[in-house]
């Protein structure tokens, strides 16, 4: 073994034992303990990290669509809740190339998705801190329990980053679970040619002296980590305004370019529409992108900017993605039990859309979805287990429960509820109990009955 070897070999036993100390740093006093590698979700145990609150997000990211390599730097400013010796990250696949926290290099190892960092000194309750980690690699996207892809998801001509419900961690650092949502800023790095979009408003464009050109995207307003997205390829773009100061950017693969245009410029009308009944916009910015047909099987309320395959991008389909941006991106759940607060809201959209102008009656809808036997196999507030987090109960079976609470309580009432949910949670989380109580405040009444049969109930009642 040369010298070289054995000076690397101490030095990596040095690190180990400094991890290896856990919450005690010989002579520095230090009294904190590390952070939960994981905040119990329901389904995702291991997701997200305790002992800390994330602030924000600087991702600075450069991709190769050729060789599929993405080099990234996240900067993650956040706040410890606990005296902290240790924290993680979620990360999948990649390679740390290196971490600091206050721009002081920290230890940190892997184990499985998690990165843990030890910062050379113990974060006190309350401190605002920024960890800095570097990394690089070919992101691999993951496979969800009902079989579908998530994550950075490479296409002929570039990539497309959807992370409902784990997703995000195959291409950056953090706490990806939709309890601790966040301000972003990123800036993408593409060559040149290749056309990049990312959530909220672009900032700037610039040419680097290598000819690449990096486009900045800053979002404002508080994102779940699972709502983040990145477009890469060659787009078309089209530009409109929306509820009077609103920007709205739409972006279309080439082949779907010209099939999507005319949908594409009925956004602003149909946000318009959407805020009649669901309130203020919640937002600074809007839009969608429109991917070629293949490389994506689902659309995703990606926040601002959903993510349509082309042969998803239909009327319907645009008022439900629409109608999450007030229902799961404003208002996120709690936890993944909580998902038909997203699904039921956004289905139900739908129901409203077609009410008010295809003239196909909410109740209409309603005795369709009772009739069809999958729409009972579980409580839309129960999924049994992950595989079953986007089944139809929760989508089908959440609008039902909206339709019965609106018989329940009357127009008058419900419209108050659905204007008032999300302005109560706005930037928030909130948990099904949140949800059924302040339905019972605006209502003045006890709906267990209700709450019984069609969001706890196990089977399907004998009349709709």
């Amino acid at each position: 073994m040369s010298q070289r070897s054995r000076t690397s070999v101490a030095a990596l036993a040095a690190v180990l034992a400094l991890l290896a100390a856990g919450c005690t740093d010989i002579g520095s006093g230090v009294r904190g303990t590390p952070g939960a590698a994981g905040l119990r979700d329901p389904y995702f145990p291991k997701l997200g990290n305790g002992g800390y609150d994330v602030k924000h997000y600087g991702l600075a990211l450069a991709y190769d669509p050729a060789s599929g390599r993405l080099d990234g730097t996240a900067e993650i400013t956040a706040r410890a809740t606990q005296d902290l010796s240790a924290f993680n990250l979620d990360l999948a696949g990649l390679t740390v190339r290196g971490a600091t926290v206050d721009g002081t290099p920290a230890a940190y190892n892997r184990a499985g998705n998690e990165l843990t960092l030890r910062p050379h000194q113990e974060l006190p309750e309350g401190t605002e801190f920024r960890a800095t980690v570097t990394y690089s690699g070919v992101p691999e996207p993951l496979t969800d329990a009902d079989g579908s892809e998530e994550g950075w998801l490479r296409t002929p001509g570039g990539a497309v980053a959807v992370g409902e419900p784990t997703g995000s961690m195959t291409w950056f650092p953090g706490n990806h679970h939709p309890s601790d949502k966040a301000s972003y800023d990123l800036a993408l790095t593409l060559p040149a040619g290749v056309d990049g979009v990312s959530n909220g408003v672009r900032t700037a464009r610039r040419t680097e002296r290598d000819g690449r050109v990096t486009t900045v995207w800053h979002t404002a307003e508080p994102m779940a980590s699972y709502l983040a997205t990145v477009a890469v390829g060659r787009y078309e773009t089209g530009t409109a305004t929306a509820l009077g100061t609103v920007p709205v950017l739409t972006a279309a693969e080439a082949p779907a370019a010209a099939g999507s245009a005319a949908l594409r410029k009925e956004i602003p009308g149909i946000l318009a529409r959407q805020v009649k009944r669901f309130g203020p916009y919640p937002f600074s910015a809007a839009g969608a992108v429109v991917t070629e047909n293949g490389s994506l099987d689902y659309a995703l309320e990606t926040q601002t900017r959903p993510v349509f395959p082309a042969g998803s991008f239909d009327r319907t389909t645009l008022v439900h993605e629409q109608a999450h941006q007030w229902f799961g991106n404003s208002v996120t759940p709690e936890t993944w039990r909580d998902i038909w607060l997203n699904e039921g809201f956004a289905t139900y959209a739908e129901w409203l859309y077609s009410e008010e102008y295809e003239h196909v009656p909410a109740r209409t809808r309603f005795e369709r979805a009772f009739a069809q036997d999958t729409n009972w196999a579980f409580p839309p507030a129960a999924p049994p287990a992950a595989e079953n987090l986007f089944d139809p109960p929760v989508y089908q079976r959440g609008a039902m429960v909206l339709h019965k609470l609106r018989e329940t309580v009357g127009d008058r009432v419900f419209d108050e509820i659905l204007r008032g949910w999300p302005a109560k949670y706005r930037h928030a989380n909130a948990t099904t109990d949140d949800f059924t109580a302040y339905a019972e405040s605006v209502a003045g009444r006890d709906l267990d009955a209700l709450w019984d049969v069609w969001l706890y109930g196990d089977g399907k009642p004998r009349t709709p």
